[in-house]
């Protein structure tokens, strides 16, 4: 049985992250586009973010999605993950569950991870787009993907290439729950793209 990882757990895993990159609570916020009191809520284990929410906060702090099970993880050992041994976070407002399917690993080439959406579960209030390549494939059910400015319905056994900087939102509108798998590029393209972030912004200042 999957490891759920509590809130509480998640929210002091992205105070540490905030606290490594030596930003406050109000400019991880506004980097994330968030409020400063949101973010604050996200630390304190009080809400439970939409998917998309918590890849922005991610992407914020430098770090990628899977890298949130780290906050549980007891070791990073070997490459095989049992399926009694995932780590999962579960977002009330997406009504979705994500599973790691790789332990934490700054070191890796790949990162897969497994979304469950329930009925009426959606990754985020609108499109949104993220910095690194995704491969996502259809395990179970159906979803509505809005890709760019158009909707396409998957089904068990299709697959879609996300690109960079592409807007996308996953729903499912079905009774029965939506399993996608998701594997993205590399973690150092994100981290790279953190640092022009970063260098832009004092380029500007």
């Amino acid at each position: 049985m999957t490891r759920l990882l509590k809130q509480q757990a998640v929210g002091e895993h992205v105070r540490r992250l905030r606290v490594q990159t030596g930003m406050s609570v109000r400019s991880l916020a506004k980097l994330a586009g968030f409020s400063a009191s949101f973010m604050s809520q996200v630390e304190n284990g009080q809400v439970s973010p939409s998917i998309s929410s918590m890849e922005k906060i991610a992407a914020a702090v430098g770090v990628t999605l899977g890298e949130f099970f780290e906050a549980a993880a007891a070791g990073r050992g070997g490459s095989i993950v049992r399926v009694g041994d995932r780590q999962a976070l579960s977002s009330g407002w997406s009504n979705a569950k994500i599973e790691a399917l790789c332990l934490p690993d700054t070191t890796a080439r790949l990162e897969a991870i497994l979304i469950t959406l329930r009925r009426g579960g959606r990754s985020g209030k609108h499109p949104y787009a993220h910095p690194r390549e995704e491969f996502a494939f259809v395990l179970q059910g159906a979803v509505v993907l809005t890709l760019g400015p158009e909707e396409h319905r998957l089904r068990r056994g299709d697959a879609v290439r996300v690109l960079p900087g592409e807007l996308r939102l996953w729903r499912n509108d079905a009774r029965a729950p939506a399993r996608v798998m998701i594997i993205a590029s590399p973690i150092a393209s994100l981290r790279r793209s953190r640092t022009i972030q970063r260098s832009t912004r004092a380029g500007v200042q």
